[in-house]
């Protein structure tokens, strides 16, 4: 019962996605590799002198890595994350009865500042949308895609994820398969779902994926990402744009103009409303620069 082993029961259990399957062998792993110490050439050899020394890791054990990843000038989000990692793969082990208590369980998490999420402007997105030419059937997919992510707030795994089957165009709806394969409907508008038509359309074929690569089969992650960087260089916006940029701007803009924070939480997957709040910060900080800037009496 190893790393591998507990990395299979948060794809096969819990229904993480690959990415985040990576990111918690990657931090485990870091983990063992400094654990095991010096001498170890192999991954697998570290894991085995690990697994032998497994009784003896405690709180202290735990403590010197955190130590060494402030030493390596870590952030606090990052190392967080980390924590958060450890703490899961040694509650596995515990069930798995290889230790008999988990060693990361009173250890605290580093306070971590609030950060306000990076959005753009109505007249930005309405820039960056409206600059994307439809000559090709490559340039209509890409319209499509920038005005669903605009038009529905989702993830770029779940834009990644879409199939047509999801498309219900005649009640504008979207079914998503969200974190942990959490199934929630999302409204999406009719500028969106008459792009995706447009797109749709200019294809010679019938393909079960929203969105296609050159070589029709689904279309990255990754690559969404370095197709959104071209267009926003193109357009001249001089600011960093995301995927997750329009996520902000959706949230951000849906909240200005009078949405219900717990109808964004819905819409966006959120399981907590408190993830869902860092939005009522972006509105407040800009209604203050209306009020100071306005009220004749501040």
């Amino acid at each position: 019962m190893g790393l591998n082993e507990f990395i299979d029961t948060l794809n096969a259990e819990k229904g993480y996605s690959p990415h985040t399957c990576r990111a918690y062998r990657i931090d485990i792993s870091e983990f063992i590799e400094f654990t095991a110490g010096e001498g170890i050439s192999k991954k697998k050899d570290a894991e085995k002198r690990f697994l032998k020394q497994l009784a003896s890791i405690d709180k202290h054990s735990i403590r010197t890595y955190l130590a060494y990843l402030v030493k390596n000038k870590k952030s606090k989000r990052t190392i967080a994350r980390k924590l958060s990692s450890l703490k899961a793969f040694f509650n596995y082990l515990v069930k798995s009865n290889r230790l008999t208590a988990n060693p990361a369980d009173m250890i605290p998490f580093p306070k971590l500042e609030k950060t306000i999420p990076r959005f753009l402007s109505i007249d930005d997105v309405f820039c960056l949308l409206d600059s994307i030419n439809t000559d090709t059937w490559f340039d209509k997919r890409n319209l499509a895609m920038f005005e669903t992510f605009y038009s529905t707030g989702m993830r770029v795994s779940e834009i990644e994820g879409m199939d047509m089957d999801d498309i219900d165009f005649q009640n504008q709806m979207i079914r998503v398969l969200g974190k942990g394969s959490k199934e929630r409907m999302v409204p999406v508008g009719k500028r969106a779902l008459n792009a995706i038509k447009e797109y749709r359309m200019s294809l010679k074929e019938y393909y079960i994926p929203v969105f296609v690569n050159k070589r029709f089969s689904r279309l990255g992650s990754r690559s969404i990402r370095r197709i959104l960087d071209q267009i926003v260089n193109a357009c001249g916006l001089n600011v960093p744009v995301s995927p997750h940029t329009l996520r902000h701007s959706f949230a951000t803009h849906m909240l200005d103009s009078g949405a219900d924070l717990r109808g964004i939480q819905e819409i966006l997957g959120h399981q907590s409303l408190s993830t869902t709040q860092v939005y009522t910060h972006v509105s407040m900080d800009r209604l203050m620069q209306v009020y100071d800037k306005t009220h004749p009496r501040k």
